[in-house]
């Protein structure tokens, strides 16, 4: 019987590998930026075409290369860093070309130009699927430049599991981030196809994060930092109203290596508690430096996991140190952007200046629309109308107007003649009252008992599923904005809109781009009112995201249920009588009037039988 265990080509082993390490066109994006730093860049150029799939460039003034360098870094488990076994538990760097090198170049075709200050000439390599297919001395300034091109060319099952353009695009925003932030004293150039994202100077972080996420965070950052023999902690939080449902804009960076980690988020989060809501998260960019022999960087094949050999001191100061930055932010009344994060601590450890912070009640909340006055004549007949005919429409004064006392209507309904069904999808009406209970309860009368509903689960309903079955059609109504609205977007968020412009475009919206980064709402869904479209467009895309984090559904029903929770009625509206009957009428319509679209109840039935044992079982 013949040996069944072979060593493999390194060609297939390098393809194995690049599974691992180059997973997308941001994970080689990572790798090759960390490259250009542990070869101390000042200046660093990132060139992308079409989501990093036909073109990745890195262009950096670092040290360069020699000859048998460049050379040497394209085969597999070259380094330059590790040494010894000691030298695993003692990692500072990134890792200076080399180890990834060889993964990237397996799976697409790599170009490499570099020169050190001491050469006379440069050196070319150009590489694919891991074969040299050229290679010669070239004029080349100082520095290194790396193209990839054509990822996954000799992988077709791999490159097929690419999402759009737009979407790795944001992937490669994102790793181009946190390498960004990380290093704020190196200039970072951005460019998509041939179109300039970012263009950011080096100088001090609290510079580096305006440029990144914009100018409103100028005066939203609180300085953090704190001191201990264990570890030390600098960086910025973002003010208590700077908080968003989604995930995202949290940072940490552990010896300037960019890390995720739950536990020390939910430190952070703990500090913020009651300054936020439960289903917020803060923003901050916080930087730990650790003796690297307490820490573990090898969990995790992309080292974005790491582990502590103490995590409950770790997280006790990390909790401790953003309290105390809340604590005194107020009485830092803005940040002098000319000083460097590392500043004089003298206010963070003055005692008498520690004070509990409050709630600050800065937030911009989006108040859902009340349903207008509508002749209802009954729900027998809403039943048999079609749905999109009795679509809510809402009246803006309602919104404004200040009467806050519970008031009883009595229904129209109650002329009608009862129905004879017991069918808990049409009830039948019985004499009796239609009213609202603390502006959150809609509480009505049938033959059989009572109906008590929730208005904002119930109206959430009715919301989703006209909006998905608007996607599923694609024919969405749009209402024109008097007024078109200019919205300015992250990088990553208005890559985001651009995937989503054909569906958004479908629920009624009417975007176009103007500028970099930034769109023009000329059209939002018909039959809603909204105070302003810009507000909503943003709310819509922040719930969005925070569906897309914490739930898996398709984008279709994201939207839907997004765009549903924004406009809905919310608890606290108050509603008038024909109101009412009109929410509870269009339920009983839904295909599925019993659950919202988060799986709450809409409505409960209390028939009289149990009424009854409530006062004589």
């Amino acid at each position: 019987m013949n040996d069944l265990i072979h060593l493999l080509p390194d060609a297939i082993a390098n393809q194995i590998a690049a599974g691992e390490v180059v997973q997308r066109p941001a994970s080689a994006l990572k790798e090759l930026l960390e490259n250009a730093i542990d070869a101390h860049a000042e200046s660093i150029q990132v060139v992308i075409k079409d989501g990093g799939k036909s073109l990745i460039q890195v262009i950096d003034d670092g040290l360069g290369m020699s000859i048998t360098d460049a050379r040497m870094c394209f085969e597999r488990h070259a380094t330059s860093k590790i040494r010894k076994s000691d030298d695993l538990f003692n990692i500072r760097t990134h890792g200076f070309r080399g180890e990834a090198m060889a993964s990237i170049a397996a799976v697409s075709q790599v170009e490499l130009k570099t020169k050190r200050d001491e050469d006379e000439l440069g050196t070319l390599i150009h590489i694919e699927s891991s074969t040299v297919k050229k290679q010669e001395p070239i004029v080349y300034q100082r520095g290194t430049s790396v193209s990839v091109k054509n990822l996954f060319c000799n992988v077709p099952a791999r490159r097929n599991f690419l999402k759009s353009n737009a979407v790795e695009t944001k992937h490669l925003v994102e790793e181009f981030q946190r390498v960004a932030l990380a290093y704020p004293e190196v200039s970072f150039s951005f460019y998509q196809n041939d179109m300039e994202l970012f263009k950011l100077a080096g100088g001090k972080l609290s510079k580096r994060i305006v440029g990144i996420f914009g100018k409103q965070y100028r005066d939203k950052l609180i300085i953090c930092q704190e001191e201990s023999p264990h570890i030390n902690i600098h960086g910025y939080i973002g003010k208590p109203e700077q908080a968003k449902k989604s995930r995202g804009d949290q940072y940490f960076f552990v010896n300037n290596r960019y890390i995720k980690s739950n536990y020390l988020g939910h430190a952070v989060s703990t500090a913020f508690e009651s300054l936020i809501g439960h289903d917020h998260h803060p923003f901050y960019v916080l930087f730990l430096e650790i003796d690297p022999k307490h820490i573990d960087i090898n969990v995790h094949p992309t080292k974005t996991e790491i582990k502590f050999d103490d995590e409950r001191t770790i997280y006790g100061v990390v909790r401790a140190a953003v309290k105390q930055a809340l604590g005194a932010h107020h009485v830092v009344p803005t940040i002098d952007f000319s000083l460097d994060v590392n500043f004089t601590d003298n206010w963070s450890r003055d005692t008498e200046k520690r004070k509990e912070v409050g709630l600050e009640n800065n937030y911009r909340t989006y108040r859902g629309p009340s349903l207008a006055n509508k002749d209802v004549k009954g729900w027998e007949q809403l039943f048999q109308n079609d749905h999109e005919d009795r679509a809510i429409n809402f009246d803006p004064e309602k919104e404004s107007s200040g009467q806050q006392e519970l008031k009883t209507f009595s229904s129209k309904v109650n002329s009608k003649e009862e129905s004879p069904t017991n069918d808990i999808s049409k009830p039948s009406i019985g004499t009796g009252n239609t009213f609202q209970v603390d502006n959150a309860y809609i509480i009505t009368q049938t033959s059989s008992g009572l109906l008590i509903f929730d208005q904002q689960a119930t109206h959430q309903r009715i919301l989703y599923e006209r909006y998905a079955n608007q996607l599923d059609q694609s024919k969405g109504a749009s209402q024109q904005c008097l007024f078109p609205q200019n919205i300015r977007l992250s990088p990553a968020d208005f890559s985001l809109v651009m995937d989503l412009k054909e569906e958004l475009n479908d629920l009624g919206f009417q975007l176009t781009e103007f500028g970099q980064h930034a769109i023009l709402i000329n059209g939002v869904p018909a039959d809603i009112h909204i105070t302003s479209e810009k507000i909503l467009f943003e709310e819509l895309l922040e719930q969005f995201k925070h569906f897309k984090n914490e739930l898996s559904l398709n984008r279709k029903e994201n939207l839907a249920r997004s765009l549903a929770k924004k406009t809905s009625i919310k608890r606290g509206d108050k509603l008038q009588s024909q109101e009412m009957e009109n929410l509870a009428g269009q339920l009983f319509a839904c295909q599925n009037p019993n659950y919202s679209p988060e799986g709450n109840k809409t409505f409960i039935k209390l028939d009289l039988n149990k009424i009854d044992r409530f006062f004589y079982s």
